[in-house]
């Protein structure tokens, strides 16, 4: 590929120039503006380090190291293990696994073989794991104990949770654990019974260990043929803004591609064999999987793994081994922040932070880089491209609150929704499309589904709204799905966001549309309050007139008590909507005060897939 700007153009074209011509100038000095094409699988970036630094620790797994050398002898076992199981080139794998060293170590063997890696959330619902199931079809699940355990007690057996007739094994988190720590799990003693309970889980009759089979194979036949790169490696699921599962099919080019682009994007700033990257994003979403258990072995890194986020969990990590490199969210770094000012930890250590997912709060970077003395930087991708498409140079010309500038060998343009095949004017808001090597090939088996978002010459429909500015920097509007009209005017739900979640006593904020008279739509923020704060209407709208056009202010607000979130901290706008849109009818039924009314209150609900303010 030749070394093109956002739209294609010349790389060298000046700011100033029509849209998409001013991409390139902003890249960090040494940069480049291409990758080479990917010609080795994925399985061979651990081949790599472990080659090039075999003592380096690998993993460490709260406390409990892995070497590089150790990492790949196992990858090797369980590759040889999962081909026992008569896995082989072409079949899908199931993991239903936080973040572990089993977790790691299975990704590698399942790409040596060929063998493709359908990832799920160990937390997921047991009903939302069993479509999982029946869309990738795969033989051979692997999974948490604790998740297993679960899905028989909301399903009643293995076969009722979508496992009958298939290979499940069961995946034992206190193996990984130092030998300390495992002989003090035993005690008889309160303690050791509650982190029992956190680690492990009844496993159901019928299910064998996975880690007693991948201890006791040999190592996989060196001589096994490698898979091609153009062979599907990984299976991730989305919902979009639909809720409607797909598994996103991206090859081992597109993954490995883009984790070539983000190596190259901070080449200046790492040294190989050197870095400790934190592991705390999961591996089953494409951010921390590409980030984390691509990037990091990549560059031979120190991946601190851990199987869950918490902040005193990751402090405690630090201190053991301080961070020079940590993948994350607005919501994680800010808590961070906010215990290490408490606790007088020292985060200095770290010289780069990526954040991604959602929106970073100008307070939170600074707070950030002001406890660091290093940089962070916002990025913007989706799944289906592998995921990163933009990103803000790791240099004195990024631009914090922006979305940043294409990556390596990566051409977008903004196009009018309805219209895909015109490029809107620029400054105006335009749907984002992408075209790079890191664009996935597709939804498995859903070629309709697929044909909506891949058009002719391999660009990728993203949804998003979004607006290039003067200096080349790329900002959101929002998601076309989430767009607000009212009056005939556009109403970006991120724009209001952002003015709302600017004021003193608001910790976060959803803002949706509600339908309204006349087909119109109303805005209401759902609002989460910082601690002992409250908020009223009059004050949202006085705070935000000074920002946004009368026609934007929110008419409604609801105050949550938690906001519903992804697992990696993404705020739902779709579940908000949902619940209010429930209060709402519940009220006009006469139901009960704890729905009476979204005008100003709306207690938020408990369930899963949410989180209060102590939970990330």
């Amino acid at each position: 590929m030749e070394a093109v700007d956002a739209a294609g153009h010349d790389a060298g074209q000046a700011a100033g120039a029509p849209q998409g011509r001013i991409a390139r100038p902003h890249y960090a000095p040494g940069v480049p503006a291409t990758i080479a094409p990917v010609t080795e699988p994925l399985s061979c970036m651990l081949d790599d380090a472990a080659r090039d630094f075999p003592e380096r620790v690998a993993l460490d797994f709260l406390g409990a190291t892995t070497t590089y050398a150790q990492f790949a002898r196992q990858a090797a076992r369980a590759a040889e293990a999962l081909r026992s199981l008569g896995v082989g080139a072409g079949d899908v794998v199931g993991l239903i696994l936080p973040n572990c060293p089993q977790h790691a170590v299975l990704a590698y063997a399942a790409w040596r073989l060929g063998a493709i890696v359908a990832e799920h959330n160990p937390l997921a619902p047991a009903a939302q794991l069993r479509e999982q199931f029946h869309i990738h079809g795969g033989r051979v699940i692997i999974a948490w104990e604790k998740t297993l355990e679960r899905l028989v007690a909301a399903a009643g057996s293995l076969e009722e949770a979508g496992l009958g007739g298939l290979r499940v094994l069961s995946v034992d988190l206190s193996r990984g654990l130092p030998l300390r720590s495992r002989l003090a799990l035993r005690l008889p003693v309160a303690a050791a019974r509650t982190r029992r309970r956190e680690l492990r889980g009844a496993v159901p009759t019928g299910v064998d260990s996975w880690d007693d089979l991948a201890s006791s194979c040999p190592p996989l036949d060196a001589a096994t043929p490698l898979p091609g790169v153009e062979d599907t490696a990984v299976l991730l699921y989305t919902g979009g803004t639909t809720g409607t599962p797909k598994a996103v099919s991206l090859t081992h080019a597109n993954l490995r591609s883009n984790a070539e682009m983000s190596l190259a994007w901070a080449s200046q700033s790492t040294r190989p064999g050197r870095e400790t990257f934190y592991a705390v994003l999961p591996f089953f979403h494409a951010f921390g999987l590409s980030l984390s258990l691509l990037c990091a072995v990549g560059l031979a890194a120190t991946q601190v793994v851990l199987p869950k986020f918490g902040a005193d969990l990751v402090l405690a990590a630090w201190r053991r081994r301080p961070a020079t490199f940590f993948p994350g969210v607005p919501v994680m770094f800010d808590r961070l922040v906010t215990r290490a000012r408490a606790t007088g930890a020292d985060l200095s250590s770290c010289t780069i932070a990526v954040c991604g997912a959602a929106p970073n709060p100008r307070q939170v970077a600074q707070a950030w880089e002001e406890a660091t003395g290093g940089v962070i930087i916002e990025g913007y991708g989706m799944t289906e491209s592998s995921p990163i498409i933009l990103g803000n140079p790791i240099s004195p010309e990024r631009r914090p609150g922006t979305l940043g500038i294409p990556y390596p060998s990566t051409e977008v343009r903004l196009v009018d929704p309805e219209d895909p095949s015109r490029e809107v004017a620029p400054g105006q808001v335009g749907e984002l499309m992408a075209r790079g090597p890191q664009v996935f090939s597709g939804y498995w088996n859903e070629p309709e589904e697929s044909a909506e978002v891949l058009l002719e010459g391999g660009w990728l429909r993203t949804g998003d709204l979004v607006r290039l500015e003067e200096d080349g920097f790329y900002v959101i509007a929002d998601r076309r799905k989430e767009l607000i009209i009212s009056g005939g005017f556009n109403i970006y739900p991120t724009e209001v966001e952002a003015a709302v979640r600017s004021m003193p006593q608001v910790e976060d904020v959803a803002v949706v549309g509600l339908p309204a008279e006349a087909g119109n739509e109303s805005v209401v923020a759902a609002i989460l309050p910082k601690e002992g704060q409250s908020v009223t209407l009059e004050q949202v709208r006085e705070w935000a007139a000074t920002t946004l056009s009368h026609y934007a202010l929110p008419r409604q607000i609801a105050i949550l008590s938690e906001m519903p979130r992804s697992q990696i901290g993404k705020v739902l706008r779709r579940v908000v909507r949902e619940e209010l849109l429930a209060a709402r009818e519940a009220a006009s039924g006469a139901a009960s005060s704890a729905a009476a009314s979204i005008v100003e209150h709306l207690p938020g609900a408990g369930g899963s897939g949410r989180q209060g303010r102590n939970e990330p």
